[in-house]
């Protein structure tokens, strides 16, 4: 038997699929593995998914022709399959799929695939039987992944190629992860207490023609983003107190003026790190330069662009999104195009140019704290080397160059995916969305602006520490700003990250922090 490890789980409920309508945030819980996933057990929820199985039934042996039952895919519909042959189409179609390459899906990423499908599946729609969605459900139960190859799919008709696997890993076939082992999907469905399916018709069709791989990178990107939001804000502030900036930049009444909602919240989080509400100060420089006194309006683009995407997304997971989809109540084949990730696509394409622009600013607010002609005071480099072991010493030179780097890196990915439409499959397939395509770009971009956060996180903790020795009279220390929220910052990062008063290899600092950002570990703003 196999050892299923479900202790991270336990504290919380398991999610019932199929009971309701699934947030991000529980997609993003099961795929950390906070929740578990168990199936409805409401009988009017079952009964209306055999109803759909059952009609299907009952118009193969009436009527005979079905689309992706009694005939071929995609162009070849209009090939008939012998009766006899039926029962083998739905495996021939996970199997001619098997071309995935790229690297693998991660865990994390392979268990929202696997939730934002049987979520699909749950809505009634796709003539599955329950069987079918208690594997899937299975599955998650035993943390039993499919290794799924990240590259392939054009977006419509879904994910096919990636949801291939999944196809296939139900039927005992390929591999699965199980706690750090890959598995023949045989050998460790039977460990589990689980039998290999025989797909039922339109089954395979069901599992592979929809929007699962694109939406569960998105819920994922989702949360990433929410963070950061959050992450800039609070490094925002810790920049703008290491370059002795203005807080009134930040002004209540001044952002009034300016209704953006999120742009406003950004703001407000701002005033409540910083002395906002104190005399004037920096009569010599009145205004900031823009990558400080702009953050709000950069920053907010995001925050303010969450909602829709928001919408976007839990809309496309709470969804119907195979083809043709069955009717159980009306007693209809519905022939459509909801395998389509045009919504996702736009989504992740604004998410990611939204991100990369917060990447942008970070990296402008590095240079200004590094380079002593904008520091207002502070050391080259900020570094904190001092007496005779100054000359040798550079600081965080090297990491600003690290940090444009991945900016760039950033900035270059923004190139819209859902432009580059192909047509494929014969020219059936002539328009689609690339959607899956954005959304790794997406997660790509939001990997390399979490490193450059991760570089300033050590900046900031440097330069705060840096001005914090330098206060002059009528300057607030760190202390007295508003409720300690930068004190306490500065104390969480100081038990991670030492200051840097001699050279040294910053990757492991970077690498810790980054983990952190991932676990997003430090609650920032209620």
């Amino acid at each position: 038997m196999l050892h299923t490890d479900v202790s991270s789980s336990a504290n919380s409920s398991p999610i019932r699929f199929g009971a309701q309508s699934l947030r991000i945030e529980e997609v993003v819980a099961l795929a950390r593995r906070k929740r578990g996933a168990q199936l409805h057990e409401a009988t009017e929820f079952r009964a209306r998914i055999a109803r759909g199985a059952d009609f299907l039934d009952r118009l193969l042996r009436e009527d005979g022709t079905i689309y992706g039952v009694t005939t071929g895919y995609g162009d070849s519909c209009t090939v008939t399959v012998p009766p006899e042959l039926v029962p083998e189409l739905p495996h021939h179609l996970y199997t001619y799929h098997g071309c995935g390459l790229g690297a693998l899906f991660t865990p994390e990423q392979t268990r929202a695939i696997l939730a934002a499908r049987l979520n699909s599946l749950c809505q009634g729609f796709s003539g599955v039987s329950v069987a079918l969605l208690e594997q899937i459900t299975g599955l998650l139960q035993h943390d039993l992944l499919p290794r799924i190859p990240c590259e392939g799919s054009v977006g419509a008709s879904g994910d096919l190629t990636p949801l291939s696997y999944l196809a296939a890993v139900l039927c005992g076939e390929r591999e699965v992860w199980h706690q750090g082992q890959i598995l023949p999907a045989a050998q460790a469905l039977v460990a589990a207490g689980m039998t290999p399916l025989r797909l039922r018709p339109k089954e395979g069709l069901a599992i592979m023609n929809g929007t699962a791989v694109m939406t569960a990178l998105a819920c994922l990107a989702f949360d990433r983003a929410r963070y950061l939001c959050q992450l800039a804000t609070r490094i925002t502030a810790m920049s703008s107190f290491t370059l002795d900036g203005n807080a009134h930049h930040f002004d209540a009444t001044l952002f009034s003026a300016k209704p953006h909602p999120g742009q406003q919240q950004v703001a407000a989080w701002l005033q409540r790190d910083l002395p906002c509400d104190q005399a004037h100060r920096n009569e010599k420089r009145l205004q900031d330069r823009y990558s400080v006194r702009c953050a709000p309006h950069v920053i907010g683009v995001l925050n303010d662009a969450l909602p829709g995407l928001r919408q976007f997304i839990e809309n496309e997971l709470n969804s119907a999104n195979d083809n043709p989809l069955i009717d159980p109540d009306g007693e209809r084949v519905l022939h459509g195009g909801h395998f389509y990730g045009g919504h996702i696509a736009f989504a992740m394409d604004s998410m990611k140019t939204a991100v990369a622009n917060i990447a942008d600013l970070l990296d402008r607010q590095m240079a200004l704290m590094v380079d002593p002609r904008y520091n207002n005071g502070l050391p080259a480099n900020l570094s904190g080397a001092s007496g005779a072991r100054a000359p040798i010493n550079h600081g965080l030179k090297a990491l600003q160059i690290s940090a444009s780097a991945w900016t760039a890196e950033a900035l270059k990915l923004t190139m819209p995916a859902s432009v580059f439409s192909r047509s494929t499959e014969c020219h059936n397939q002539d328009k689609v969305s690339m959607g899956t395509i954005a959304a790794r770009d997406c997660l790509r971009v939001l990997e390399l602006t979490e490193q450059v956060a991760a570089a300033l996180l050590i900046t900031v903790r440097q330069g705060v520490w840096l001005r914090d020795q330098r206060q002059q009279a009528g300057d607030t220390p760190l202390q007295d700003l508003p409720a300690g929220r930068l004190a306490a910052m500065q104390a969480a990062l100081a038990q991670d990250i030492a200051v840097v008063d001699e050279d040294r290899m910053l990757e492991p600092d970077l690498r810790l922090l980054l983990q952190r950002i991932r676990d997003q570990a430090w609650t920032l703003y209620d």
